[in-house]
């Protein structure tokens, strides 16, 4: 392998250290996410892919790194870039499961609770005191996928008169459409 990347460009080599570094970095990434969120076996997978390219990567850089140091700011560079790409790529596929808890008023809640029916999800009601007014608490469950857009579509609903807190959940069982 040291004779092939010596035969090459010494600006090509530091772009393919750099590609590699980013793509091994996003893999290490979503193997992240993937094992906290349960996903072992797609984790292992992906963890032995990232291992094959760092030891590839590693041995380029510690073979040449005294002749270039521009192999250095590439080998730096594509790391960033590829924890960039990788929490940007987690973002967008919403590995999961998210909690959302609701505080609104008797009007708002009847709002959100017809708007859970109407969309199927189950959800769950309490009856609490804000600091000024009686206040309900309503739990939902969903897909983390689904969240985004179930948050929009309550804000708009209430006015943006609801206090919500939005958290992932690691593990749950049972409950109204979510067995697992």
């Amino acid at each position: 392998m040291s004779e092939f990347l010596a035969s090459l460009p010494p600006v090509l080599v530091c772009l393919i250290v750099c590609a590699a570094k980013i793509v091994e970095i996003t893999i290490q990434s979503l193997k992240t996410c993937m094992m906290v969120k349960g996903q072992r076996l797609k984790a292992a997978g992906l963890g032995f892919l990232e291992c094959t390219i760092w030891g590839l990567v590693i041995s380029t850089i510690i073979s040449t790194l005294g002749d270039n140091l521009f192999l250095l700011l590439f080998y730096c560079v594509g790391y960033a870039t590829g924890l960039f790409l990788g929490s940007t790529i987690e973002g967008k596929i919403a590995l999961g499961t998210s909690n959302l808890e609701l505080i609104a008023n008797d009007a708002n809640t009847e709002k959100i609770v017809d708007y859970l029916r109407a969309q199927n999800r189950g959800y769950t009601v309490f009856a609490g005191h804000g600091s000024t007014d009686k206040m309900n608490m309503i739990l939902i469950v969903l897909p983390r996928r689904d969240m985004p857009r179930a948050l929009r579509e309550i804000r708009a609903l209430c006015e943006n008169r609801v206090f919500v807190v939005a958290s992932d959940v690691s593990k749950y069982a049972g409950g109204y459409g979510m067995m697992k």
